[in-house]
Order: C-alpha cells, then structure tokens, then sequence
C-alpha cells in the first residue's frame, strides 16, 4: 500500500468518525498537501516574497484565486519575505470568500526578525484553534476544514522568556475547492472537447 492510498484511508476514517463538519489540524507540510489535493483542492502558496519591505498600515493581496487582507493593531511590518506585525500584537488575516485548507509557517520573531521560540496561536474563525511551541522558522501547520469555509485566522505570539515578540508568517498556503458549477462546467467542456476529437 502506498503513502497516498493509506492517507486516503486516513482521511475517510476521520470524515466519516464524525456526523458534523470539523477541522483537521496538521503539523507536517506534505500531509497537509496530500490530504488537501485528495479532497480535490488546488493549492495555492503566498510566499510574500513579491512584497516590498517596510511599514504597511494594512495590506490586500492575492494569492491566486483567494483575496486576503492582513491587518494589526500598530501595522505590519516586512522583511526578507517575512510577513510580520510593526508592535507585538496579534496578525490577522481575512480570507474573503473562504477556503477549505489552510496552512504555513507560523512562528515569532523579536524586532530585527530573527526567530524567538514562542507559544503561538493560531485560532480560526469558528473558534477552531491550535497552539504550540513554535521554535523554528520551519515549524508548519496547516488546518482542513470538512465544514464551513475557513474566513479568518488569527496569529498571536507569547515570548517564553519575557520580551517582545512578533507573529510572523512565511510561505502560507490555501487549499481552494472549485466551486460546483467549475467541476459542471469542466465535465460539460470535457464532453464536448471528447467529441470534438472523434470527427
């Protein structure tokens, strides 16, 4: 049995464990990926590296199909493709209409952006949370939800030593299933592209 069969059992078992809507909570990238893509999400991946450093109030962007806003009591702050708050304070983001996955590197950084081991955590719209000891840049989570779109999430940062810290983001990551009318409109033109081919 392969690694992609045996995650699809997994996954139907923890689906089918429960008659309500839930969200999944992952800790290793390509899990997060696989069970993703096995739902029929595109991923899609905001590495902030196209922005420019510096203090932003707020900022709006764009990572293929998903429009988000990020915001933060004092501003955000960027650097080097990190994407951060200008005070220590929590980092929001809004997700427009929603997405069923989402996930990437959540950690805290002190004020010249080098990473401070923290607790984070990360709390979603539903209320869903997870917390953790974050005390690395590669630290990944991800979350799936079987329900409800995911709206919002919540980044918050508490220095295990005192201090100031900041929640700060790198590489976050968006599972997007297409919406019925796309797979409709896929399987119609699928149709017609099939005939197409036998004249």
């Amino acid at each position: 049995m392969n690694f992609v069969s045996s995650l699809s059992g997994v996954a139907a078992v923890c689906i089918a464990g429960s008659s309500s809507a839930a969200i999944i909570t992952f800790t290793q990238q390509n899990v997060w990926q696989s069970f993703s893509a096995l739902q029929g999400a595109g991923l899609f991946t905001e590495t902030f590296n196209g922005i420019a450093d510096g203090f932003y109030n707020s900022y709006a962007g764009s990572t293929g199909p998903v429009n988000w806003n990020a915001t933060a009591t004092g501003g955000l702050y960027v650097q080097g493709g990190l994407f951060s708050t200008n005070n220590p304070a929590p980092l929001s983001f809004d997700l427009g209409s929603g997405v069923s996955g989402l996930a990437g590197n959540f950690f805290a950084t002190d004020i010249n952006f080098n990473v401070v081991p923290a607790i984070v955590t990360l709390m979603l719209n539903d209320g869903s949370s997870f917390i953790g000891y974050i005390d690395s840049a590669n630290a990944y989570t991800g979350f799936y939800s079987t329900g409800a779109l995911i709206t919002s999430v919540r980044i918050e940062a508490a220095s295990m030593g005192g201090g100031n810290v900041y929640p700060t983001t790198d590489n976050m990551q968006f599972a997007v299933v297409p919406a019925p009318a796309a797979f409709a409109l896929a399987g119609v033109a699928a149709v017609v592209g099939g005939r197409r081919r036998r004249r």
